[in-house]
């Protein structure tokens, strides 16, 4: 009977991926992981703040114990606070203060969730690891899921072929509502709990609220992209993300408006008005720091450009080892800096790259 050491969670994907893995006769072991420390929500005074003195991780370990009871498998459990901070954090604040979005969840996966945990999972003599993403894997080669409302690829796209190395997905071939159908058959108390939302350590908690504690308010101007105009006040670039409509700080404005850029030296925010603007679109972009699983080189292929966007045609220019350039002739709206530009062959995730300069007309993007 080989074993498999599956991550448990606390959620209804984690838990059905190990009663599937069992079904299929494996010897399965639960562990979860401990990856933020509660007193890291203090602000920078150190005192705690009120809305997180109730934490949802000793939540979701009460759930995950409940699982695995049910399902008569062993739970244990495994800090990773420091590595978590080291690797994934302090990363998604150095970010923050270049005006970059970061997308944390996808350093998580790399150096936590494929990194560590399957170091432990090997003192447990496992042959395999598991866990609840919605992906596929073949031949340590990545592919999208079935359910793509749910496919989670894009996220798995920083790990390397070799991580990939005896790696299960039991939810590939599954829907999310099959697979809540799944947990409520076998009566798993998690079958109808809520899926997470938002960056893994804010959680339901309000973002700006939360980057507060860690980096220092810094006010400044929001300028109209296209006049040059200052028509209002933001609270620090590092709450603001491109394309963002919601909570600009234009309460009086009736006119749709986009943040379309920032200047981090001279603390500006740009703001573009009309779901049109042409300061909203780019044609190209550079992406650094490449990760690619698959062995191919292709010179055109299809890009997501965040997490639920939608594929788009590009060409690529391989510039070096860890740049390259990639074109999107058709043009799309709010490419980030910080993201990461995820590429696909059809199913197969080819890997990505995280989006560094923009531009258009064959010209960098001055306001980005």
């Amino acid at each position: 009977m080989e074993k498999v050491v599956v991550g448990i969670s606390g959620g209804v994907d984690s838990a059905v991926a190990a009663y599937l893995l069992k079904k299929e006769g494996y010897d399965v072991i639960g562990l979860f992981m401990r990856n933020w420390d509660q007193e890291a929500n203090n602000d920078i005074n150190g005192n705690p703040n009120i809305e997180n003195n109730v934490c949802p991780q000793e939540n979701d370990f009460k759930d995950a114990s409940l699982v695995c009871e049910k399902l008569g498998i062993p739970l244990y459990r495994v800090d990773f606070v420091k590595e978590y901070w080291d690797f994934v954090f302090t990363y998604f604040l150095n970010e923050l203060k270049k005006g970059r979005t970061p997308n944390p969840d996808m350093l998580c996966n790399k150096y936590i969730k494929f990194d560590k945990f399957i170091e432990e999972a090997k003192k447990y003599g496992a042959k395999y690891i598991a866990t609840g993403h919605y992906a596929n894997t073949k031949d340590n080669k990545l592919y999208r899921a079935k359910d793509l409302n749910k496919d989670q690829s894009y996220f798995l796209a920083d790990i390397t072929s070799s991580q990939l190395t005896n790696v299960l997905f039991p939810l590939g071939s599954l829907t999310k509502p099959e697979v809540r159908e799944i947990a409520k058959e076998q009566g798993l108390v998690v079958a109808d709990k809520k899926d997470s939302t938002g960056i893994c350590f804010i959680g339901e908690r309000n973002y700006q609220k939360f980057v507060s504690n860690y980096l220092k308010k810094n006010p400044g101007d929001i300028i109209n992209v296209e006049t040059k105009e200052v028509i209002g006040k933001h609270t620090g670039l590092m709450n603001y993300t491109i394309g963002q409509r919601r909570n600009v700080g234009l309460s009086g404005d009736k006119d749709k408006h986009y943040v379309c850029g920032k200047d981090v030296d001279k603390n500006i925010l740009y703001v573009a008005f009309g779901d049109d603007n042409k300061y909203l679109y780019s044609d190209q972009c550079l992406i650094e720091n490449i990760n690619l699983i698959s062995d191919k080189r292709l010179n055109k292929c299809t890009a997501k450009f965040r997490y639920r966007g939608e594929d788009y045609p590009v060409e690529l220019e391989y510039l070096d080892d860890n740049k390259i350039m990639v074109y999107y002739k058709e043009g799309v709206k709010s490419v980030t800096p910080g993201q990461a530009c995820v590429l696909y062959d059809n199913d197969e995730c080819l890997g990505c790259g995280f989006i560094s300069d923009i531009y258009k007309d064959g010209k960098k993007l001055w306001y980005i």
